[in-house]
Formats: C-alpha cells, structure tokens, sequence
C-alpha cells in the first residue's frame, strides 16, 4: 500500500510511530558514533544516498559504478555540496573503510569503488527499520520480505535517493529543521531531542520534555559542548526550542512548527519509500485501514 505524504502529516498514529522509530536511530547512533557521523547531517545523509545509488543502479544514466569524478558530478549537479566537500567526503569514506577501491580495474587512472560490507549493512539496517515502520501502519510484510530478499535493496535504492533528491521539502522542510539537519551532527541532535517526546498534544503550542544536558549529548554522540550550545541558542532565538525556567535547569519545550516540520519531513520521506516498494516489489496484501487519529495539517 502506497501512502501520500499529506496523509501521513494528518495522521497521529503515524506520528506515534515516528518516534519509536527515532528512539531506534538514536540507540543506533549511540552503538556506533563515528559511523552515524555520515547519516548526523543532511548533506552527509544525502552524499550517502547519492554513493550508493551509483553503485546500486546508476542513477545517472551511466552503468553501476562509483568513480571519484563521477560522484562528484553527480553531487554538484544536485547542489549537495560543494567540489572539495565531496572529494573530502569520499577520502573519509576510504579511511574509515566504508569504501573501498576494487582491485580488478583495466584503467588505474579511472578507480572504481564500492561500499564494504560494514556500510551495506548499516544501510541495510536503515532500510529495514523504513520498512518496518511502513508495515506497522498498514499491516504489510515488506521488512518480512527484505530479510528474505535483501538483495531487494538494489533495485529499490537508486529510485529512493532519487525521489529524496528531487523532493525539496524532504530537504528543506523548514528552517529549524535546515537549522539542525545541515549543521554537523545536527540531525542526530534534532532526532534525540524529538525522541524525548512522552505526551502529545497535537493541539498545544508547546511540548514539554525532561531536562536535557548538554553533557549527554555530548557524550552520547562525540559533539563539542561549544557545538551543541550553539545550535541550541540560534534554536531558542527562532522560538523553536526553549526552556520553562532557567536555562539548563528546568524542562525543554519543543514548538508545535518545529515538531511539524520534523513530522512532514519523515511523511515525505516515508511516501516515497512506500511508493517506490509498491512500484518496484508489487503491492502488498489488502491492508487494514491505517489507524490514529486524523488532523489536519493546518491544526497542527
């Protein structure tokens, strides 16, 4: 069953789910830092996206394949990065050995690589985690049936980062949200903040969560105090963020256009991942209708 994004954003039930989904991501970050650091801001998540669709299908028209000139064509021709943030982007890639050179190529001036078994499978992860969210809401087997079929992914991918590259409200949904999102690990930060969300008005200007420290997050995801602060006080001065007493010591808010914005954001994303398995796999069994609450987006 495919889902439109407007249904998505109207739908509580939904919502709910999306954070289950983003407490996940956080315990994912926390297991392995320095991996999460290519997915912990959007531009990192969409270079990610760009690689693998390249070596999946050949988003660009050409044969699979990623080459270093190719890659970065495709990154500017997309206005993801800049030249040099990209060709950065893959020598990290090498070092941290997410990628690698294949050992078999006729041309040593023109050197393939591929993603290594580590990055497949924290992609692999990724996915299910999509699937099975989308399963929850309409009682389909997709995650069931990428286990049994995982070499599904290459089929499914390229069209995926193609669909979130041409989508501009996946990126750029709104300002905290460009806020957080292209800051360095500024998409983990927004994803733990929004995972501390208990009780939800839908209605209230205002969601109140636990205290929040500094240090934590710090720890949690290997990002400078000065970092995090930062981030925050430019949050507080936008009114999306704030806290009900003194600074640090009493409860953090998060604004209902914040929230939004991070709601519309995953419905976006979340509509053209169903699409594209719908699409690519075949449709699911007769699903049951999605449950939640409906609301309108401009009730929100």
């Amino acid at each position: 069953m495919s889902f439109t994004a407007n249904e998505l954003a109207s739908d509580l039930n939904f919502f709910r789910t999306i954070l289950g989904f983003s407490r996940e991501m956080v315990a994912g970050y926390a297991e392995n830092p320095r991996m999460s650091s290519i997915f912990a801001s959007q531009q990192r998540w969409l270079m990610a996206q760009a690689g693998f669709a390249l070596h999946y299908g050949g988003i660009d028209g050409e044969q699979r394949g990623i080459y270093v000139r190719r890659f970065v064509d495709y990154v500017l021709k997309h206005e993801i990065a800049s030249h040099n943030t990209a060709i950065s982007f893959i020598h990290e890639m090498l070092a941290y050995r997410y990628l690698r050179y294949l050992s078999d190529s006729p041309d040593r001036r023109v050197r393939p690589m591929e993603p290594t078994e580590t990055a497949i499978e924290n992609f692999a992860k990724w996915f299910h985690i999509h699937l099975a969210v989308l399963d929850s809401l309409d009682g389909g087997m997709r995650a069931m049936t990428f286990a049994e079929r995982p070499e599904i992914v290459a089929a499914m991918q390229p069209a995926i980062a193609a669909g979130i590259l041409a989508n501009d409200k996946v990126r750029h949904p709104g300002e905290t949200f460009d806020l957080f999102t292209w800051a360095n690990s500024g998409g983990v930060m927004m994803d733990y903040l929004i995972s501390r969300i208990g009780t939800f008005d839908p209605t209230a200007a205002k969601t109140t969560i636990d205290p929040i420290s500094f240090s934590d997050i710090c720890d949690r995801f290997l990002i400078s105090r000065t970092h995090v602060k930062r981030l925050m006080s430019k949050a507080s001065a936008m009114g999306s963020v704030g806290w009900t007493g003194t600074p640090g010591k009493s409860d953090f808010w998060l604004s209902r256009g914040f929230i939004q914005e991070y709601w519309d954001y995953q419905a976006e994303k979340f509509a053209i991942i169903a699409a594209v398995w719908e699409e690519s796999i075949g449709a699911q069994p007769e699903p049951a209708p999605m449950g939640g609450q409906r609301l309108t987006s401009a009730a929100l």
